[in-house]
């Protein structure tokens, strides 16, 4: 999945606005304008669309994290500079404040099935022999399961 995609989802799902969206950024330390967040939202096939760096994608995750779960004491954690299916999964939950059997009940709304151990392994260290890498249908899913949880069925 690519993070136009990802961002456009998460917008759509909790209904943001520009101003939220700007907030949200701002949230993670990351100032940017109503035209960046345009044309990051614009469908693919549009030539106005700007692909959105992994670093800008963590910086609106950790907004979300602050916005939905407060802001930690001291000083914010810096985007990462690379991202993955299992970094984005893992802020997510932490967002949402979700538990395993949580997440697992998002993938079902979606009709995917995922056993608890399967999810477990997608938040282990990544030098360890049980880590999974987070494949793109997962995390489409679970994205799919929260929009029909959080906007409603008939979205």
């Amino acid at each position: 999945m690519n993070n136009n995609d990802i961002l456009r989802r998460i917008r759509y799902t909790f209904d943001f606005s520009d101003s939220k969206m700007m907030e949200l950024f701002a949230s993670a330390g990351q100032q940017v304008t109503r035209a960046e967040v345009s044309d990051w939202l614009k469908k693919e096939d549009d030539p106005e669309v700007k692909e959105l760096d992994d670093e800008h994608l963590a910086g609106f995750l950790n907004g979300l994290i602050n916005d939905r779960r407060g802001k930690k004491e001291g000083p914010q954690p810096e985007p990462e500079k690379r991202l993955n299916n299992n970094i984005i999964l893992r802020k997510l939950k932490i967002a949402l404040n979700l538990k395993d059997e949580d997440m697992l009940d998002i993938l079902a709304l979606a009709n995917f099935r995922l056993s608890k151990h399967e999810l477990s392994a997608f938040f282990r260290n990544p030098n360890q022999s049980q880590y999974r890498q987070c494949k793109d249908q997962i995390l489409r899913n679970f994205l799919h399961g929260m929009q029909l949880k959080y906007r409603g069925k008939d979205s």
